[in-house]
């Protein structure tokens, strides 16, 4: 006997079911192993000092909080290789940084799936530059361009979730996957009935033809 439920008991499953963190990190899957530059950018006393990010997108990693809305924080990490121009010497550091994205699912008319994000500010973005022992001159050329790098940082991630492929994979029409794959259960079916006729015609023929007295030499 099955247990019945609701409908508004099937509709809460059916998200908690449909929207999951193996999902959520398909939707991102485009944006990780995705690089861009930022820079030269200047800095020091007469913008002398030129500094260049390349920055590297890693694999999202994905936490999923159930209440009354469904949420995700999608957190992307960061690999940015910093090259400082000095002029006189061109110093490569390797840093770390994060961008971390909140995500809210909701519904919308007429049965439409919505994994809706913000675009990420300048703010969301963090890079580690004292994780490594960098001298105070240094720091200090990189703490004139540290806004301008999380600023592009920031406007780059927000492209790359606006595209096509990422848009396709947050909004989900549910009617029209639905009718889909009925659709597609119907002309299984129809398959199955076609094939079951044709091995039951085939069958039937050669039945008259082992059935000489009566088959085949009749008709002649």
């Amino acid at each position: 006997m099955p247990e019945y439920l609701s409908y508004e008991e099937f509709g809460r499953n059916f998200f908690e079911v449909a929207v999951t963190e193996s999902r959520i990190g398909a939707a991102f899957s485009a944006i990780a192993g995705e690089e861009f530059q930022v820079g030269p950018l200047p800095a020091g006393p007469g913008g002398v000092v030129k500094v260049v990010a390349d920055v590297h997108i890693a694999d999202p990693q994905i936490t999923r909080v159930v209440g009354e809305l469904i949420t995700f924080t999608v957190k992307l990490p960061l690999a940015i290789g910093l090259l400082i121009d000095l002029k006189v010497d061109r110093i490569h550091y390797d840093v770390e940084g994060l961008i971390t994205l909140p995500l809210t699912v909701r519904c919308a008319k007429p049965l439409e799936l919505r994994i809706e994000v913000d675009p990420p500010a300048p703010r969301d973005v963090v890079v580690d530059v004292n994780s490594r022992n960098m001298r105070g001159e240094l720091i200090r050329n990189l703490a004139q361009v540290d806004a301008e790098i999380r600023r592009v940082i920031a406007k780059t991630v927000a492209e790359e979730i606006d595209k096509p492929e990422v848009r396709k994979a947050r909004y989900i029409d549910v009617a029209a996957e639905l009718a889909r794959a009925l659709e597609g259960t119907t002309e299984e079916e129809a398959d199955a009935v076609a094939d079951v006729a044709e091995i039951a015609e085939t069958e039937a023929f050669a039945a008259l033809v082992d059935d000489e007295p009566h088959g085949i030499r009749a008709l002649e």
